[in-house]
């Protein structure tokens, strides 16, 4: 390659370093001009997080590949990559699998990629990660000089430091505990916010926002949508991240016990209670409280939480003597807490404790494209639990779950996924080096069916006549609706005790009674 076709390629990207680009803009053009001057099918950029690789910006691959999160250790040609100081070129008839089988956007894209070059990118003398290159033809990148992509890395390395040092001088008059990484928490890959759309940028902006005040903020949002990831990233930007984030399910407990796991008690408070123990609030001091449900909590927990959080004082169950805390709090629900407090099912003045910060999580269906992303980031959960090389979507797939409402949100996309790779694993005889998805492995069609099932009054009209005793049949009939109900609210019980007007309490006692848990 001469010079001249080198300096075409580079010298706009030269020019891009004294420019004020957004980030995404500034790597597409990277990649761009990579490929103008390396031709191949497909190019990425990838930054190193710890022990995982997480793609910035791709050109020539499966949109989903955005939202996967590669684990460097699974990727023998990641690592190699990593360890050279210069860039490697693989054989065309290695062995060794490709981390992009089946995503190289192509006629025939469950081809397995057969050329494959990359280089690493030195930030200050430290991998900041990688940048790679894909031809589905053999031999492509044979005649192709090092030196060129080598020159290659080191502007893309200049790009990428002109782009976090534009993100510091712009972070710079904040507080400390405001620089903190709101996409990911502390306990690693499965605690990461994905997305590009507009809504959730608007989320992600919220929550650097108010993450680093000590305000009290309640979460809302459909079942599935991730309010639980909302609230840790809300404590990772806070000034508390590195103290205690302790969370209570407020539906998952019976209210006999709400109480004492909220406050603690002392030995003979109660029947059980054999010694003490400190309570969520205690064990939460200094950092944050997060409630998850707070919409299950009867009037009277209310009344007592709400002298909590005035006071900063607490009695354990059974003793008079007073704890102080220094807790953030932070709620979440799925009910409309106003409507309940219309009706007289909350009260209003903890209702606007809670609510001092309202932030609204959107549906998944309200975000776009996102949902490829997401799906990509679960594919390559389970590509790596079923012990797969490749796990794609067709671009039928990629449709079909584009144009579904998606009632579950999130959670239901993730259960989506994992059950459709293991069944659709299981139609074949030998374990394929690429598995594809198809449309119909989803089976989006009868979940639709399912979510838009008749109300219950007529379900009746469909039963058959009764031929036995009347009890079994109506247990029979019970057994069916309550089943259906958790089906549409992904085993949610509270919910589901919401739809079919029951005390939650009192749907589980008939639900042991029926055999369904």
């Amino acid at each position: 390659m001469t010079a001249k076709p080198l300096l075409t390629a580079l010298l706009p990207l030269v020019s891009d370093l004294s420019r004020d680009l957004p980030d995404k803009e500034r790597y597409r053009r990277l990649l761009e001009a990579m490929r103008s001057l390396l031709p191949c099918d497909a190019a990425a950029l990838l930054r190193l997080d710890g022990e995982w690789l997480v793609p910035l910006a791709v050109d020539g691959l499966a949109p989903d590949t955005l939202g996967r999160r590669f684990k460097v250790s699974e990727h023998p040609r990641f690592q190699i990559l990593l360890s050279s100081h210069e860039p490697t070129r693989f054989a065309s008839d290695s062995e060794l699998p490709d981390p992009y089988d089946g995503l190289v956007n192509a006629p025939h894209a469950d081809l397995e990629v057969h050329d494959c070059m990359g280089c690493p990118l030195m930030v200050d003398e430290q991998p900041w990660g990688l940048l790679t290159l894909d031809a589905l033809t053999p031999g492509q990148f044979q005649s192709l000089e090092l030196d060129a992509l080598q020159a290659f890395a080191s502007l893309a390395a200049a790009t990428v430091t002109v782009a976090e040092r534009i993100e510091h001088l712009a972070l710079r008059a904040e507080d400390e505990h405001q620089r903190a990484e709101v996409y990911r928490q502390a306990s690693g890959q499965d605690k990461e916010l994905i997305g590009q759309s507009t809504a959730h940028k608007r989320l992600v902006e919220e929550i650097r926002l108010v993450g680093g005040s000590d305000l009290t903020v309640l979460i809302t949002g459909e079942t599935g949508v991730g309010k639980e990831l909302v609230a840790l990233a809300l404590h990772q930007a806070s000034s508390r991240a590195k103290q205690p984030l302790i969370s209570l399910n407020c539906a998952a407990l019976p209210e006999t016990l709400v109480e004492s796991e909220l406050f603690g008690h002392v030995r003979g408070a109660f029947t059980g209670a054999h010694g003490e123990r400190r309570g969520k609030f205690e064990l939460a001091n200094g950092g944050t409280l997060f409630l998850d449900e707070v919409g299950e909590l009867s009037l009277t927990v209310q009344a007592k939480l709400l002298r909590v959080l005035q006071s900063g004082q607490l009695q354990r169950l059974g003793s008079d003597r007073e704890h102080r805390v220094d807790v953030r709090l932070i709620a979440a629900t799925n009910r409309d807490l106003a409507d309940e407090v219309r009706n007289g099912r909350y009260r209003a003045d903890f209702y606007h404790r809670l609510s001092v910060y309202p932030l609204h999580v959107p549906p998944l269906r309200e975000r776009g494209r996102d949902v490829l992303l997401l799906a990509g980031y679960f594919l390559e959960q389970n590509r790596s639990r079923l012990g797969l090389n490749s796990l794609r979507l067709s671009n039928a797939a990629q449709a079909a779950l584009l144009a579904y409402d998606w009632p579950g949100n999130v959670r239901e996309l993730e259960h989506l996924i994992g059950r459709s790779a293991l069944k659709a694993l299981g139609q074949h005889r030998q374990r394929p080096r690429i598995l594809t998805l198809e449309a119909d492995d989803l089976d989006l069609r009868a979940m639709a069916e399912l979510n838009t099932a008749a109300p219950l009054p007529a379900l009746a009209a469909g039963l058959a006549p009764v031929t036995g005793d009347l009890r079994e049949a109506v247990d029979a009939y019970q057994q069916k609706v309550i089943e259906a109900c958790l089906h549409r609210h992904q085993n949610n019980w509270a919910a589901a005790a919401r739809e079919l007007g029951l005390d939650r309490a009192n749907l589980g006692r008939l639900a042991r009674r029926l055999g369904i848990k």
